[in-house]
């Protein structure tokens, strides 16, 4: 372990954190890199100007000494960096929008206040830019709502477990068909990953019927249904 050799006499620069950080949100952050990212941007923020202030993903990876301590190696750690600051967005501690500009595409991080908000706002309705001297209007990219923010909101708390399981399903079946199965998991009342799961490996074993009206699909529903929860679902 690495020894510090503790604070040194005098007046020392400090960073503000809002109490309601200890009070609401540290005691529920149980992800060692969503707390550093949480944390690091309390620090980031503060050495920012002006009225609206935010951190860039590069801002995140340029810092070599913050970037060090995520992980034992480079690519460890910048995979904990995107973990952490997906869990950070799932949970509403930070606000993330994706932009392009004259550089190409930015991902911004706002700290979730009534500013952040406010900015995120007017970028969403193109009243607002990062920078003002690029001649090269920004356009908001559509995102379609993150797969970790669908499962919290809908099925329940995210556990490093389930949050693998989330992103090999990211990358194994469409996002709308994850968005649609969500949506009959909740539907049916039956909030379980793995009931989630089920129906989205029929589908991709049996084929998956669009553009279906949502009167005429109780039948198909109930074939998608995993065996073992048949029984719990209404006919």
């Amino acid at each position: 372990m690495k020894g510090f050799p503790g604070f040194p006499d005098g007046k020392l620069r400090l960073t503000v954190v809002p109490n309601l950080f200890f009070s609401d949100l540290l005691p529920i952050i149980d992800n060692l890199a969503e707390l550093k990212v949480t944390l690091y941007a309390f620090w980031a923020l503060g050495q920012k100007e002006g009225k609206v202030r935010y951190l860039r993903l590069v801002d995140f990876l340029n810092d070599p000494e913050f970037v060090k301590g995520l992980g034992p190696t480079t690519e460890i750690a910048t995979d904990n960096l995107l973990d952490g600051l997906e869990r950070a967005v799932a949970r509403g501690t930070f606000l993330h929008v994706n932009i392009e500009s004259a550089d190409g595409k930015m991902d911004l991080y706002f700290l979730n206040t009534q500013k952040g908000r406010t900015a995120v706002d007017g970028i969403t309705r193109g009243e607002w830019r990062p920078n003002p001297d690029e001649d090269e209007p920004i356009t908001l990219l559509v995102e379609r709502p993150n797969i970790f923010i669908l499962y919290e909101q809908n099925i329940g708390p995210l556990t490093p477990l389930v949050a693998d399981e989330l992103r090999d399903a990211e990358q194994t079946y469409p996002p709308r068909w994850i968005e649609e199965a969500i949506q009959i998991a909740v539907e049916n009342n039956v909030r379980k990953w793995r009931y989630v799961l089920g129906i989205l490996e029929r589908w991709h074993q049996e084929g998956k019927q669009d553009g279906i009206d949502r009167r005429d699909t109780q039948k198909g529903v109930r074939q998608q249904i995993p065996e073992e929860y048949k029984d719990i679902i209404k006919r």
